[in-house]
């Protein structure tokens, strides 16, 4: 049995084990290059939580044990697929011939990072070294020498010597240097918006600019985005015309996940958080997106929902093999789970708002007694999503 069907089968018992005792379930317990161990767990890895990854980098970094720069790798390539980049694994142990990268980060705009782990800075680094694996991956083409850099990730936050190093080489403009901690917190950050531009500019922090090591410039975008989160609308109700009673501007909600642990019994599937609303399985062949709201009451009995629907979310549904909308309704004890392709065909019939630099559709459901409705522009009939109630 493999280490992803054991977990599927024992989430409880093994939730607590510690990374050793997780990679001694997998193949021969050892990490190889090309081994079964290697596979299984970066199989695993994809389809456990975020919590989890930061436990187990916590873990390689804490406490010292065989093969925990191994580990620490697959982590680390991980936070790259977590943070929606292509990511292709290096080697764990260089061999004659073979060009010793740990890992090659492509971002959407062509460029791609030369990822380089190191558990600690306390044994100076060769960059020419560094530099040499880079030159060699653009003689082969791998990569192109104007879309390239190399990236630094070190367990330590107190880094002094090693950006001094840097700075102080003439590869100064070709690498940068990044905590796990503030790796980490990005992988986060990207969980938590839904703006593509604020994940853009998150890529752009790791290519080289005017700044050696990125923590200061991660904790700026971090709390500005986290900012921007908490004056958002809760649940996005502003335009509401279904609300009567007036709600704190402002307010937030938050009840995504517990919506989404129904929805995954519901599916028999397990899911992995992507963005705030965006939730996938770890092959990327399904995609969930799920928006929740307050409740509002009108006329003292119909229920009243409302949900702001952007394009970028329909661009994530069409692009999956299978998708889903949901939307959570108060709480998690009122789930609309509705197919994408059925969906989306509902988008001309509802009222938008459109700003200079991005538009939105309004998703208005109303919940009177046990039916459910979605409410369209004047000239479109609603429509009753009542058997789309997940049950």
């Amino acid at each position: 049995m493999s280490l992803t069907d054991l977990w599927e089968k024992s989430k409880a018992e093994l939730q607590d084990k510690n990374v050793q005792q997780i990679i001694s379930f997998a193949g021969n317990g050892k990490l190889t290059d090309g081994s079964a161990t290697s596979d299984e767990f970066r199989a695993f890895l994809k389809g456990i939580s975020t919590d989890l990854i930061q436990r187990y980098a916590d873990q390689c970094l804490q406490g010292s044990f065989s093969d925990s720069g191994l580990v620490l790798q697959d982590i680390v390539n991980q936070i790259g697929h977590r943070l929606g980049l292509k990511v292709e694994n290096g080697r764990y142990r260089g061999v004659a011939g073979q060009i010793g990268f740990d890992g090659l980060w492509t971002l959407p705009s062509g460029h791609t990072i030369i990822i380089e782990v190191k558990t600690t800075d306390a044994y100076r680094i060769d960059l020419n070294k560094l530099a040499e694996y880079r030159k060699n991956l653009i003689k082969i083409e791998t990569v192109e020498e104007k879309e390239s850099s190399v990236l630094i990730v070190v367990g330590r936050k107190d880094t002094g010597d090693l950006e001094a190093q840097i700075r102080g080489s003439r590869h100064a403009w070709d690498m940068r240097l990044i905590s796990i901690d503030a790796l980490v917190r990005l992988m986060l950050l990207k969980q938590q918006v839904e703006d593509p531009t604020i994940i853009q500019k998150m890529y752009n922090l790791l290519i080289p600019r005017e700044f050696t090591k990125l923590d200061e410039i991660v904790e700026i975008v971090f709390f500005t985005a986290e900012d921007i989160i908490e004056e958002g609308p809760g649940d996005e109700n502003d335009d509401n015309d279904l609300a009567v009673k007036k709600v704190p501007k402002f307010t937030p909600v938050a009840f995504h996940q517990k919506c989404v642990d129904r929805i995954e019994k519901h599916l028999d599937a397990t899911l992995v958080k992507q963005t705030r609303t965006q939730y996938s399985l770890a092959d990327g062949s399904l995609s969930l997106i799920c928006m929740v709201s307050k409740e509002h009451v009108r006329g003292g009995q119909q229920r009243g929902y409302w949900f702001a629907f952007h394009p970028h979310q329909r661009d994530i549904l069409q692009n999956a093999e299978t998708a889903y909308i949901a939307f959570g309704c108060g709480s998690e004890a009122l789930i609309l789970l509705i197919p994408a392709k059925i969906f989306v065909k509902w988008l001309d019939g509802l009222n938008q708002t459109v700003r200079e630099d991005r538009f939105y559709w309004h998703v208005q459901l109303t919940y009177d007694g046990d039916k459910a409705m979605l409410i369209r522009k004047m000239e479109y009939d609603a429509i009753d999503l009542t058997k789309y109630i997940l049950s």
